[in-house]
Parts: C-alpha cells; sequence; structure tokens
C-alpha cells in the first residue's frame, strides 16, 4: 500500500485509509476523501507541491505532506 503522494502522474488508485487524528483528517474526508473512492493523479506543480487529482466529477489541489496522509491501492 502506498500514499498518495508516491503515485505518479497517470496513475490511478483507490483509497484505503486516511491517517491521523486531527482537524486535517476530518477536512480530508469534507473533501471527498472517503474510503473506497477511486481517484487519478494529474499532474504535479512546478516544483512538486502541491499535486492535483481527480476525485469523482472534480479536480482537487493537494500539498504532498496532505496526501502522505491519504493510503491507496495502485490500479491498473
Amino acid at each position: 500500500m502506498k500514499s498518495l503522494d508516491q503515485l505518479r502522474t497517470g496513475q490511478r488508485g483507490c483509497i484505503s485509509a486516511v491517517r491521523g487524528e486531527d482537524c486535517l483528517v476530518q477536512r480530508l474526508l469534507e473533501m471527498g476523501l472517503y474510503e473506497g473512492e477511486e481517484l487519478e493523479v494529474l499532474g504535479f506543480a512546478p516544483f512538486g507541491d502541491p499535486m492535483e487529482i481527480r476525485l469523482q466529477n472534480y479536480r482537487l489541489s493537494l500539498r504532498r505532506s496532505e496526501a502522505a496522509r491519504v493510503l491507496v491501492t495502485a490500479l491498473a
């Protein structure tokens, strides 16, 4: 299992868990990062942070430190 920040552009994954016990976890859940949701990495900013993902029918930008809290299973 990898964290979301370890996926490369074009890779897809399924969310396995969101780690942590603080308000950041609550914020990530409010943005739709639920267990079982599929996502795709669309790209990274020029210096690697933030990253952009497609989740459901919208695009979401996350800092790499935030994405490191999301565990994913890579899809083919």
